[in-house]
């Protein structure tokens, strides 16, 4: 049993508590290999933000958990040589789909887990989750739940339809299994294709894509019901159509892939989301840098040559995110 605190990570219970209170959302994202993790804990230190750091089962089995807790224990170390004498850094699991898998992250060093019981029936759904909390809370590790499905694929979790959020049943499900925050369904979706062409229209000025908004209605419900409570978004990549562009002018083939607005973001960080999912803006901003030096020098073969690239421009990405996004600069103390 590892538990967290001796890799020098923190929860996210009075992270949360402090988010809700300023008006701002914590970046959680998810990181599959070094590169990723530099440029998250790099851009984190530089604009002084709390940070999550997200690893899905798929990312798990990628990258091995024994070189995860680690990797872990060194993003506190990087964060502490780059000049931050205070990290708040979280090792979370996320779309954890089942109680062996979130038991496993628990006992190797994770700081939070989520459990996903969402496409269950309500009663199973509670019943798993309980059982998450009523393990994880013994260390001190927190518990994110789900209700409502998103629509789209990241890694195992793919659904064709998402289905909103019941705000008449968020105090029975957050009664029930003691969960420390709640991951709801209000029109985000997973992966670089979040809606099709006949869900949105066209902006007359840009002649892109502009999606659906968000069900900010459905939020208001659950915050109403639960008052004070951490709300999580996931599926919240904006898609940056730059990155697309790039991606397409140098081999890609990324067609109609499209993202959440920022402003719809910027105005869910304002609410009780304390926490914002973001994993494909970094996929798209690693896969635009590696495919442009690939275009401009075919004969490149130094991994270091295109992956440091791809790292500078995630590290771009995520700072755009903490700050002009998520609004969780300049949290952390001196």
């Amino acid at each position: 049993m590892i538990n967290y605190k001796d890799l020098g990570l923190v929860n996210t219970k009075e992270m949360f508590a402090k988010a809700m209170k300023g008006g701002y959302a914590i970046p959680a994202f998810n990181f599959n290999n070094m590169e990723q993790l530099q440029a998250i804990v790099k851009a984190a230190v530089e604009t002084k933000s709390p940070v999550i750091l997200q690893v899905s089962k798929g990312a798990r089995q990628y990258a091995n958990q024994t070189l995860l807790r680690y990797m872990a224990e060194g993003a506190v170390a990087y964060a502490k040589e780059l000049g931050c004498k205070h990290p708040e850094i979280v090792l979370h699991l996320d779309h954890g789909d089942s109680f062996e898998t979130c038991k496993s992250c628990i006992d190797m060093g994770f700081s939070s887990v989520m459990i996903d019981g969402s496409h269950l029936p309500f009663e199973e759904n509670v019943a798993l989750t309980k059982k998450v909390v009523d393990y994880a809370h013994q260390f001190g590790v927190t518990v994110e739940g789900e209700l409502g499905v998103l629509a789209g694929v990241e890694d195992e979790v793919s659904h064709e339809h998402h289905t909103y959020t019941d705000p008449a049943e968020v105090v029975e499900f957050v009664t029930k299994t003691g969960c420390d925050s709640l991951a709801i369904s209000i029109g985000t979706s997973h992966g670089a294709f979040k809606f099709t062409p006949e869900q949105c229209h066209i902006d007359e000025k840009t002649g892109r894509l502009v999606p659906p908004p968000l069900a900010f209605d459905v939020l208001d419900g659950v915050m109403k019901e639960l008052p004070g409570f951490p709300i999580v978004l996931h599926g919240s990549s904006s898609v940056p159509q730059e990155e697309v562009e790039i991606i397409n002018a140098n081999g890609g083939a990324l067609k109609a892939a499209i993202g959440i607005p920022e402003e719809e973001l910027r105005k869910a960080a304002k609410s009780s989301v304390c926490k914002i999912n973001i994993d494909s803006d970094s996929r798209l901003a690693m896969t635009a840098a590696i495919r442009k030096v690939f275009a401009d020098s075919p004969a490149e073969f130094d991994p270091r040559k295109y992956l440091g690239p791809a790292r500078d421009n995630m590290e771009k990405l995520y700072k755009e995110k903490i700050i002009n996004v998520l609004g969780s600069d300049n949290k952390l103390e001196d």
